[in-house]
């Protein structure tokens, strides 16, 4: 009974094993004789692969995965010393078995794929099954030695980046960040993902920061576009036809002779970290591929499983000879001497064990400059760069619907700058500072030399309101024409931001100001950054410990407006333009005299509009006088007071004389003075107005 027991495992275990041998994926891409030394990978799904062999034969047969069949003819790239030895490439093509109940009609039109006839049952179908997974393509070659390497490009999950920043040295663990802290140490890692049905063993990889244009390609599937039929008519044409017509060219210019290469940078002293320079790898003779001896971290998982978090380590250390993360057991308590100070992520030993930077085609490649082993079904994550770059940790206002509290506090930022060769691709960043791990952010894709502000945490001890006020302010002349001007001013809008520092130090904050649509900033603050791309402006403060500070933006938008020229601010934007340097000699001049003239108009219109009114106003008394002298016309005890209304009567009169003869000759010379001035303003012609002097920062 044991015996059958025995013997029945031992059959359903080979049954299993038959089972998963005959589930095995196998490898996307393959070929006997043709190891796969090279694999660069994009931002786009898409990998190049390159392989490389001595063939002893006068053929090779690729097997590939059908559903990749288009993409390896359409990107296929063969090279080989002293030239290309292929004659052909072939591969088979599916065609249905020419019964009719298996044809479409006509009519389903030639997009239609036919209905496939059912598949066979049982154990064959499943290893016909299996067989039909890879279609054979076999390159014909002229001989039969080859050194022959192989490139082609087929999908693969984009690789993506994990970023680590270590701030300066700052006070004690968890307390804010000091103003004068502006290095940090930025680590930038790749993570691989191979999901190619092989091991990648000994290859030289390389991470491209770019997505170049791909697409699926169908080459391997028939396609016999639908023809006109043509019939015998007679040798009328049905229309003219048209001419083709060549541009005489010349010879294109010769190409200029190439750069030499640069020298290769020196070593690291310890104080900064350097990329290390592509030109320390060498070409090996006729397989155009980069060498080279040098080692780097790489950390290999499983696919299946999570990364150790670095705030489970004892010991964040990143660097050495090892292929994966190391974890360090803290000596006993009695061994210990002193205790250790808090760790952060640090720099490898190795500098030259970084990855080589490159641009090409404005995409930027980085070259991992030893081999490395990555298993199917896993992933590695390989150490791209670790530098120090200007950086600080500060705060940052910029209030956002999905942190409601932001309203009225500010973030805690890392901000640092791209200061490397290339650029760094989209990724989440950990901020450690002090040994202690202080958030986590995303950095967006950043270019060499630009700098990123990543909010890490909320920072209540500090509170911020705004308050906002509009008004208009200044003239200057913005065009004269017909006698007609127009002036420009500015609609001002000043935002105010008073910031509340609770804490015992001092914080240095940068406010995300929202731009006003066609607006400019005005006297900004040093060190603000107008990023007129995102519609804001970065404007830093500076708040003194236990203290307030108020930031006030001033932004400015120009306006038009026609005006009169006895206008105060006529006068205001005419008496700018005399006084500015750059004022148009000729148009000075023409102004000037109108303003000597207008100096004179101004007074005397003044003067006629004050004696009008008070002549309005004596007569309006003048007339009240006479009612009421009426009125006690018949009190015969009334006679002071009618004496009195009779002499103030008097006086109004005498006075509306003079008014009278006063006004007759301001009129005239008003008159004569206006004539005068309109024929002057009439004379000039300014279309281009002075720019704005803008205030320095």
């Amino acid at each position: 009974m044991r015996r059958y027991d025995v013997a029945r495992a031992g059959s359903g275990l080979l049954l299993a094993l038959t089972l998963l041998a005959g589930c095995a994926r196998g490898p996307d891409v393959d070929a006997s004789g043709l190891a796969l030394r090279r694999v660069v990978i994009y931002r786009n799904g898409v990998a190049y692969f390159e392989r490389r062999g001595l063939i002893d034969a006068d053929q090779v047969t690729f097997r590939v995965r059908k559903e990749k069949v288009g993409d390896f003819l359409a990107t296929l790239a063969v090279i080989e010393a002293g030239g290309s030895s292929v004659r052909s490439a072939s591969f088979p093509v599916e065609v249905d078995d020419g019964s009719g109940e298996d044809e479409a009609p006509d009519e389903l039109g030639p997009d239609v794929t036919p209905t496939p006839p059912p598949k066979a049952k049982g154990a064959a179908a499943g290893e016909k099954k299996r067989d039909d997974e890879h279609e054979k393509v076999k390159l014909t070659l002229d001989g039969r030695e080859h050194d022959l390497v192989v490139g082609y490009v087929a999908e693969t999950p984009v690789w993506r980046p994990s970023y680590r920043l270590v701030m300066g040295a700052g006070g004690a663990q968890g307390a804010a960040p000091r103003v004068d802290a502006k290095q940090a140490h930025l680590q930038a890692w790749g993570i691989v993902q191979n999901l190619s049905g092989e091991d990648w063993k000994g290859v030289k990889l390389s991470l491209v920061a770019g997505a170049p244009l791909a697409f699926q390609a169908t080459l391997d599937q028939a396609a016999i576009p639908p023809r006109p039929v043509v019939s015998d008519q007679g040798e009328v044409i049905a229309s003219v036809p048209t001419s083709e017509t060549t541009l005489a060219t010349e010879a294109a210019p010769p190409p200029p002779p190439p750069v030499a290469p640069a020298p290769a940078a020196p070593g690291d002293d310890g104080e900064g970290y350097a990329f290390a320079d592509e030109a320390e790898l060498e070409m090996e003779k006729g397989g155009g591929k980069l060498r080279s001896a040098r080692r780097s971290t790489v950390a290999t998982v499983p696919a299946a499983k999570p990364m150790p978090r670095l705030a489970d380590r004892e010991d964040a250390r990143v660097g050495g000879q090892h292929a994966g993360p190391q974890l360090k057991r803290s000596a006993p308590a009695a061994a210990q001497a002193p205790p250790p100070m808090a760790m952060n992520p640090s720099p490898p030993r190795n500098m030259s064990a970084l990855a080589a930077v490159a641009m090409e085609a404005g995409t930027t490649r980085y070259d991992i400059p030893f081999p490395v082993d990555i298993p199917d079904k896993s992933a590695t994550m390989v150490l791209l760069l670790a530098r120090q770059v200007p950086g600080e940790s500060i705060f940052l206002f910029a209030p956002d619907g999905g942190v409601p509290a932001s309203s009225s506090h500010p973030f805690r930022v890392a901000r640092f700058t791209n200061d490397t060769k290339g650029l760094l691709e989209r990724g989440p960043i950990a901020v450690f500072e002090n040994g202690a791990f202080l958030g986590q952010g995303m950095v967006e894709p950043l270019p060499p030399g630009a700098t990123t502000t990543v909010p890490f945490a909320l920072e209540r001890g500090l509170a911020v309101d705004t308050t906002r006020e509009e008004s208009a302010e200044g003239a200057r002349i913005a065009k004269i024409e017909a006698g007609a001007l127009e002036i420009e001013r500015d609609w001002v809008t000043h935002t105010k931001y008073a910031v509340r520092n609770g804490g015992d130090l001092a914080a240095r904050t940068l406010v995300k100001h929202p731009r006003l649509h066609g607006t400019r900033l005005h006297a900004p603050p040093k060190g603000t950054e107008d990023n007129v791309g995102t519609g804001s402006a970065l404007v830093p403060v500076d708040v003194p410990r236990r203290g307030t500070a108020v930031l006030d933006v001033d932004e400015r938008r120009l306006f038009r407006q026609q005006i009169d020229w006895l206008d105060q601010l006529a006068d205001d934007a005419v008496q700018g333009y005399l006084k500015d340097p750059r004022a148009d000699a000729a148009v000075a001049k023409q102004l000037g005299q109108a303003w000597d003239i207008r100096g004179k108009l101004r007074p005397a219109i003044d003067e006629r509009d004050r004696i009008l009114a008070e002549q309005q106003r004596l007569e309006q008394q003048s007339h009240e006088l006479r009612q009421n002298l009426r009125a006690i016309e018949k009190n015969k005890t009334a006679d002071e007071l009618r004496r009195d209304l009779t002499d103030r009567l008097a006086k109004a009169s005498a006075r509306l004389d003079e008014i009278t003869k006063r006004v007759i000759v301001l009129e005239m010379q008003i008159n004569e003075q206006q004539i005068r001035f309109r024929d002057l303003t009439n004379e000039i012609k300014l279309l281009a107005p002075l720019a704005p002097v803008r205030a320095a920062p």
